[in-house]
């Protein structure tokens, strides 16, 4: 009986211990390029901090509906590439309140463009074009400069950094699913106790600021087509490639068209833009969130309750983190992104006929290049592409590059477990590729 309770425990609270840590990092990790940006596009600090309520509110609640609905851990953030981009156009004009409303429209016209790209199928025939090895190659590039950030914050802030590495050492020895929680938990009380508090006015609650949308023809060409190119290639191709590498195939036109509503909701109380996560996907799809790949949506769905909890006490989340440096939230990413890592370079590397692409788009995500603003994951994969095409486009032969190791005990869970409607079984490096991550497809992985 002890027994059979434990494992009950154990196939619950893994996954939602994955996905308080997602939320966590997701949200400390880049809340401060979010206010800038919405700072530099005229809104004063009620009317920013307003914005980061409704994205955290639209975030959470899409999270928790996509996980229940496809049973698929579908990670939703908002854009922190767009929030960059925001952040880069600024505000010109002396009138910041017309600024500020031309910039909410341009977020309503962004959200529109993300509903048509999803009753569109021609999004869906370029992730068709992406071999699985150069997707692992994508995710390996895209998690490299996280998961150097340990390594980063030991050198930096020996202080409080090396306790979290440490715990998370020992209890990845043993107790290897308590290691990101135990790290996390360490990491709190090291910000708590070291580091000073941020003096933050707006109390618990925020107050909510809504302001009618107004349309212009340089707002929505400065800010809305940027900011929908660089979501779409940035975030959006990252997500559904990350999502078919750990063997998840959702369609793309629910995600993209629930997306493009939420974004268009939140516009008026300064939400920017919505969208599938990228890196925090990673942590939910990855064997740390849970063995096997049934049980991961709990991660996300989770990941979506506590996005809620943070948005709805942000003047109390953001006195906390503002007050310590980024790289020691960071560093509790890298640690638990480790083990996605390895899985992504092997899924990269273990067909030779595309190794050579496969490091090119490694090579090129990984520097964080962002060109015209779009980020290096979009560069990385474009990279691969076209030298793969000049070898001649070459396709595996008969061995297959998985997202997770055989020999793993994510692997073996999934591997032993039946197939089901939420996954639709690993990812081939060889006669696969992300094709059946595309939208439209007919019947497939996420229950429709």
């Amino acid at each position: 009986m002890r027994n059979e309770r434990s494992s009950v425990m154990g196939r619950v609270l893994q996954p939602i211990l994955a996905g308080v840590v997602l939320a966590v990092v997701g949200f400390a990790s880049s809340f401060a390029v979010v206010l800038a940006g919405l700072r530099a596009v005229g809104a004063d600090q009620a009317q920013a901090t307003s914005g980061l309520l409704a994205l955290c509110l639209a975030m959470g609640i899409l999270g928790i509906v996509l996980g229940l609905r496809y049973r698929m851990p579908m990670s939703v953030a908002w854009s922190t590439p767009g929030a960059a981009l925001l952040a880069s156009v600024g505000s010109d004009g002396a009138d910041h309140r017309a600024d500020y409303r031309a910039a909410l429209g341009a977020f309503a016209v962004t959200g529109l463009l993300f509903v048509l790209a999803g009753l569109s199928d021609r999004f869906s025939r370029l992730l068709h074009a992406i071999p699985a090895p150069l997707a692992g190659a994508m995710l390996a590039g895209v998690l490299l400069p996280l998961c150097l950030a340990p390594v980063q914050a030991v050198v930096r802030f020996p202080g409080p950094a090396i306790p979290i590495v440490v715990a998370w050492a020992v209890l990845f020895r043993f107790a290897r699913r308590w290691a990101v929680p135990g790290a996390l938990v360490v990491a709190v009380a090291v910000i708590l106790l070291t580091q000073p508090r941020a003096e933050h006015g707006g109390g618990l609650w925020p107050a909510v600021t809504v302001e009618a949308p107004a349309f212009s023809v340089g707002a929505v060409v400065g800010i809305a087509i940027p900011l929908f190119i660089v979501t779409m290639a940035s975030q959006n191709v990252a997500g559904m490639s990350m999502l078919a590498t750990f063997g998840y195939h959702p369609r793309l036109r629910p995600i993209l068209t629930s997306t493009g509503l939420a974004t268009i909701a939140v516009a008026p109380f300064g939400g920017h833009a919505v969208n599938l996560a990228a890196i925090t996907t990673a942590l939910a799809a990855g064997p740390d969130a849970h063995p096997d790949r049934e049980r991961r949506w709990i991660a996300s769905v989770t990941g979506g309750v506590v996005y809620i909890v943070l948005g709805l006490s942000i003047g109390l989340t953001v006195s906390l983190i503002a007050g310590s440096p980024p790289l020691l939230i960071e560093t509790v990413a890298g640690l638990a992104l480790l083990a996605t890592l390895g899985s992504a370079v092997q899924a990269a590397v273990a067909d030779e006929r595309e190794r050579d692409a496969a490091v090119v788009t490694f090579v090129v995500t990984a520097s964080g290049i962002a060109p015209f603003g779009i980020g290096a994951a979009f560069w990385g994969l474009a990279a691969g592409l076209a030298f793969r095409a000049l070898l001649g486009g070459r396709r595996g032969g008969a061995k297959p590059a998985e997202a997770e190791p055989s020999d793993s005990p994510a692997a073996s869970a999934s591997h032993s477990a039946p197939a089901s409607s939420s996954a639709a079984g690993p990812v081939s490096g060889t006669s696969s590729s992300v094709s059946s991550a595309a939208a439209g497809a007919g019947p497939s992985a996420a229950g429709t």
